[in-house]
């Protein structure tokens, strides 16, 4: 059946084709014309009686109104301009409604509509995770690949925002991230009402900092988000040009943080030592700093090849098997997907990052040896929950490379063939024969997945949220 817009196009042009006026019809089928114009007009259905009076009416069949398809070219571009200027992309323009009249000629019309189909394109493309950001991302692991996730230009901006506070080693305090924030003209502000998504924000002009009240045990996260932003002032950040730019300075800033919370002078002595003595340990490198795992784990991909001469891999791993961060110079064979990125792709079963999951005990490190078409690597994973999800650490190191970490006596063994499908994705010999088309599952849908991130200068963070919330503390 027609929608309400098509149907009344078709019964205008039925009653154009009749010769006959709005009153001449509306005094035939009884009906007032100012009623007959609202379901010309799509504005009002019309019951099934009167839509047999004016298929009578116009000697044609009530199925000739109801057809899907506009009456002509011209009906289906005016429906399309009608619908057009009814999407929340238009409205959010703030233009009045521009109704197609007899006087517009085609030609305008085509524009207005090749326009409406232009608009809609580009905002189809803006809520659509972009093939470009996916691809930028690819890229940017692959340059940090070349250079062994190393930064030493950052590692010595950091090194002198330590030095200057007197920081060398150990825990970094609060106090004392503070006190860096202000040899910058930052001061730290906690608050409990930041945009919704936005982790934080820096307020330039009145040279603030806003991040969320110290209510976390420990803060790790806290002085993290600080110490990003006192980097968004020292690496001279701008609003970034493009998605790749963003990375950029999303990698820059957490390095910083990263190389403030755990100096490389003495981060490199603890982990020389530990490897002298044939004993490195993520979970000791974090404990030593007061730091996350994670936040270990990526720091030791900082230090390890530069250093150490050891090439490694590191992953984050959701619970659902989809790859969160992921980074690697050994060789480690990742899922990928046509464009080279790993983020959103599913991590083989096999692999350290997913057997973690499956341990009824978690509050130690699991380790394990995995066998790959790349050869075998040695991994440790520690697994953890965050806010919405569990996930898994891991960081891995090849086969050789294991007698310098604790853990390498274990005798956990798994073999990987992946990107094989016979390895952990396609079902054993026999199973689909046996269940095909007699099993349903309901999914379980992460609906995030489906929500689009909000346009703005930063990408997911909402322009509008944010300078309302800078705008309504500016006067505090």
């Amino acid at each position: 059946m027609a929608d309400l817009s098509t149907l009344g196009h078709r019964i205008r042009h039925f009653r154009t084709q009749a010769g006959l006026t709005l009153e001449e019809l509306g005094e035939i089928t009884g009906t007032a014309p100012s009623q007959l114009s609202m379901v010309e007009n799509g504005h009002r259905e019309p019951r099934l009686s009167l839509l047999e009076a004016l298929a009578t009416a116009l000697d044609v069949t009530a199925a000739d109104l109801l057809a899907a398809e506009p009456p002509s070219p011209r009906a289906a571009l005016e429906i399309e301009m009608e619908r057009a200027q009814a999407s929340p992309a238009y409205k959010e323009l703030g233009l009045p409604t521009l109704r197609p009249t007899r006087g517009m000629s085609d030609a305008v019309l085509k524009t207005i509509v090749g326009l409406h189909r232009e608009l809609d394109r580009r905002a189809r493309m803006a809520i659509a995770t972009p093939e470009q950001a996916r691809r930028a991302n690819t890229q940017h692991r692959t340059r940090m690949r070349e250079r062994n996730n190393h930064l030493p230009e950052i590692e010595l901006i950091a090194e002198q925002a330590t030095t200057s506070v007197g920081h060398t080693s150990g825990a970094l305090t609060h106090r004392t991230v503070a006190e860096m924030a202000e040899r910058v003209g930052l001061s730290i502000v906690h608050t409990d009402d930041l945009p919704h998504s936005a982790r934080a924000v820096v307020d330039r002009e009145n040279g603030r900092i806003y991040i969320p009240p110290a209510s976390i045990p420990g803060g790790h996260g806290l002085r993290s988000l600080a110490l990003q932003a006192v980097a968004n002032k020292v690496l001279e950040h701008e609003a970034p040009v493009d998605y790749a730019d963003f990375l950029r300075q999303r990698l820059e800033a957490s390095y910083f943080a990263a190389a403030c919370l755990m100096p490389r002078t003495a981060s490199v002595e603890f982990l020389e030592r530990a490897k002298r003595d044939r004993n490195i340990a993520i979970e000791d490198f974090r404990d030593s700093f007061g730091v996350t795992h994670e936040g270990a784990a990526l720091r030791f991909t900082n230090l390890a090849t530069h250093y150490l001469g050891i090439t490694l891999h590191y992953l984050r791993v959701s619970g659902d098997g989809t790859v969160v961060g992921a980074y690697e110079n050994d060789g480690l064979p990742l899922p990928q997907d046509a464009t080279g990125s790993t983020e959103g792709e599913v991590v083989c079963r096999h692999l350290s990052a997913r057997q973690a999951f499956a341990r009824a005990t978690r509050t130690s490190e699991h380790y394990q040896y995995t066998d790959t078409p790349a050869g075998t690597f040695f991994e440790s994973t520690q697994t953890g929950s965050g806010a919405t999800a569990e996930f898994s650490i891991t960081l891995g190191v090849p086969y050789a490379e294991s007698k310098w970490f604790r853990g390498r006596e274990s005798q956990k063994r798994e073999v990987s063939t992946c990107p094989d499908a016979r390895c952990c994705r396609r079902p054993e010999d026999g199973l689909t024969e046996r269940w095909k088309g007699q099993g349903w599952a309901s999914p379980r849908v992460r609906t995030q997945l489906f929500a689009p991130l909000p346009q703005g200068t930063y990408p997911g963070v909402d322009d509008r949220e944010m300078y309302e919330f800078l705008e309504a503390h500016s006067h505090d």
